[in-house]
């Protein structure tokens, strides 16, 4: 029997989501929360760029869509920047009895890690409910735990454990978001929200205190750091414009310190140009973007996973797998006990979509 699936949120990840879901024969897509006034009313089908409608109409009535009686919601609204408005709303969603698979709130890929005034009303609310709230992705996410897990099956005598995003994210079009928390095309006094004390901690830091709990190692602390490069000439992206001496590309790092070194650290370089900060780290020639997991040890272990969307492109492949990293646990949620859970609390969660001749 499918699963009865609400898509919650229409942006970037939402539209490649109801994609997914349109065509997976293991769900059924039984409704859609639009907020934009002109998406509301219109067909599933339309929103996502498919051709055949669905009957299934966007709607922001939250009180039907719950009545709905979904067995999950697919959650991708932006809501990092809003979590006053989101946390609400995802209790609403978890004590109505529906479980939550989610791209957003980053700081729940390690529900223990996270900020105690915004886990507990969610934890109650998963009580409430008899409901379950799985926050994932690619990175934070994917990269960050199965790509370090399935290494360190083949590790010992480990020094580090490197996380690394090096990925061009010029094709990626989110300026309101993305450039705007990097400081992508913004001069040397402008301070983005990512360079401030605390934000990558909170967002990146669940990722590399899991990995430290799950081998057994206590950590000291966990540094921050955030480093950009700035452009000599101006010039357009598919993301935006960049002009002249603005930053076009970033470098962030977080160390968790154990034993006066770092151990398990997680890295992003991601640049809008080819030639911008060649002396940082960058993808295997010929490609534009990889995830990588390089454990240093005895034997040393190195994975490495390049994403391709369905138009060809990387960070369409990187929106692609960010859903159906949420979508693929959908099953194994469902049969879940109630409460706030992590990839350590679940088997392996391989699609199950096999393409049929």
């Amino acid at each position: 029997m499918a699963h009865r699936v609400i898509q919650w949120g229409t942006g970037n990840v939402g539209f490649h989501s109801l994609r997914h879901l349109i065509r997976h024969p293991d769900f059924e897509l039984v409704g859609v929360h639009a907020h934009s006034p002109e998406k509301i009313g219109k067909d599933a089908a339309r929103l996502c760029g498919l051709a055949e409608d669905t009957g299934v109409i966007a709607s922001n009535d939250v009180e039907a869509l719950l009545a709905l009686e979904p067995d999950a919601v697919v959650y991708t609204v932006k809501g990092e920047t809003r979590p006053h408005e989101v946390i609400p709303e995802l209790e609403r969603i978890l004590a109505s009895g529906a479980n939550v698979a989610s791209t957003s709130m980053i700081y729940f890929v390690y529900p223990s890690f996270a900020d105690a005034g915004m886990r507990e009303p969610l934890e109650k609310a998963c009580q409430e409910g008899g409901s379950t709230l799985y926050v994932s992705g690619v990175d934070p996410g994917f990269s960050g735990d199965v790509l370090p897990l399935a290494a360190l099956q083949l590790a010992d005598q480990i020094e580090e454990i490197r996380v690394q995003e090096l990925c061009d994210y010029s094709t990626y079009e989110d300026p309101e978001f993305t450039g705007v928390s990097f400081g992508f095309g913004r001069p040397a006094d402008y301070k983005p929200p990512l360079s401030l004390p605390g934000v990558l901690k909170t967002g990146w830091g669940g990722m590399v205190q899991m990995i430290a709990d799950r081998i057994g190692v206590e950590l000291d602390e966990i540094r921050e750091s955030f480093e950009r490069s700035y452009t000599a000439q101006a010039f357009d992206t598919p993301m935006m414009h960049v002009p002249r001496d603005t930053c076009a590309a970033v470098r962030f790092q977080l160390e968790g310190m154990a034993h006066g070194r770092p151990v398990v650290v997680t890295e992003h370089v991601n640049r809008l140009s080819d030639e911008s900060a060649p002396e940082w780290p960058r993808p295997p020639e010929g490609r534009a973007g990889v995830h990588r997991c390089i454990v240093t040890g005895n034997p040393s272990v190195q994975l490495e996973c390049f994403l391709t969307g369905e138009d060809g492109d990387h960070n369409t492949g990187g929106v692609q797998a960010t859903a159906m990293r949420v979508i693929n646990a959908i099953p194994d949620l469902c049969g879940h006990e109630p409460g706030l859970i992590s990839t350590l609390d679940l088997p392996y969660t391989p699609a199950r979509n096999v393409v049929r001749s």
